[in-house]
């Protein structure tokens, strides 16, 4: 069976922003491969309520750090979703904790770099040997979830993980640059503060309350609102938009 729109994945997608693209995506008629590297119960859940609503979807379990489980998950897809491909958000991130600087470990680094750096570029990798026309592909769109640290470098003590996001957002760029000619494009959406699980481990609804003082609109954002970013640089109404980048942010600076 093929789906209206072809397949999509979705790194990281058992929660949070991942999660609400991926019901979107599904109910936009994208087939779902829904990513999670141990959240599995969440991913089905995830893929249960993009299959309530008429969607197709399937919960793929890899950890994208790890370049042999990144090339085994594109096969998981291409066997149980078919094709052809159409699209890829990476989503997946780490915090890898905080620490200053001067405290910061080198597998800390070494995990966050693996996950938020490398993690794309190898799912960009096999997406793009499915959807570029110079491997015979019909094309497709890429998108690179960062951050709003970024571009302010981030709080205190998460400067390695603005780094990566800013490394990130480099890559995208050049992506977009390399592939344009080939079918693809490559884009960016920047949330700011948003109210996902991940701020649980450090204060979550308390923490997110004190950062809300500090945004123009004096509240986080939900998951759906960058996550209909991500669905709008998918589809054929961003068909003249590449090498972007959508901050939905509230007016965080």
């Amino acid at each position: 069976m093929v789906s209206e729109r072809g397949v999509l994945v979705v790194t990281g997608a058992s929660r949070g922003i991942g999660a609400a693209v991926a019901r979107l995506a599904g109910a936009a008629g994208y087939a779902v491969a829904v990513n999670y590297r141990e959240g599995v119960d969440a991913a089905r859940a995830v893929v249960a309520a993009i299959e309530t609503s008429g969607g197709r979807a399937v919960a793929v379990g890899a950890d994208v750090g790890c370049e042999d489980a990144v090339a085994r998950m594109f096969e998981e897809v291409d066997d149980r979703l078919g094709g052809p491909l159409v699209g890829l958000v990476n989503n997946a991130a780490v915090i890898g904790g905080e620490a200053r600087v001067d405290e910061a470990s080198a597998a800390a680094l070494a995990r966050v770099w693996a996950v938020n750096v490398s993690g794309p570029f190898l799912c960009s990798r096999e997406a793009i040997r499915r959807m570029s026309t110079r491997h015979g592909g019909g094309g497709g769109a890429i998108v690179n979830v960062s951050s709003l640290s970024a571009r302010n470098g981030g709080r205190a003590g998460r400067v390695h993980y603005a780094a990566s996001k800013g490394a990130l957002e480099v890559f995208s760029r050049g992506l977009a640059l390399e592939v344009a000619g080939e079918g693809i494009r490559v884009n960016v959406v920047a949330p700011g503060p948003t109210a996902t699980e991940i701020h649980d481990a450090w204060g979550g609804a308390d923490r997110l309350a004190r950062i809300a003082r500090t945004i123009p609109m004096r509240r986080p954002g939900e998951p759906e609102e960058p996550a209909h970013a991500v669905l709008w640089l998918l589809g054929d109404e961003a068909s003249y938009v590449t090498g972007a980048r959508i901050d939905v942010d509230g007016g965080a600076a």
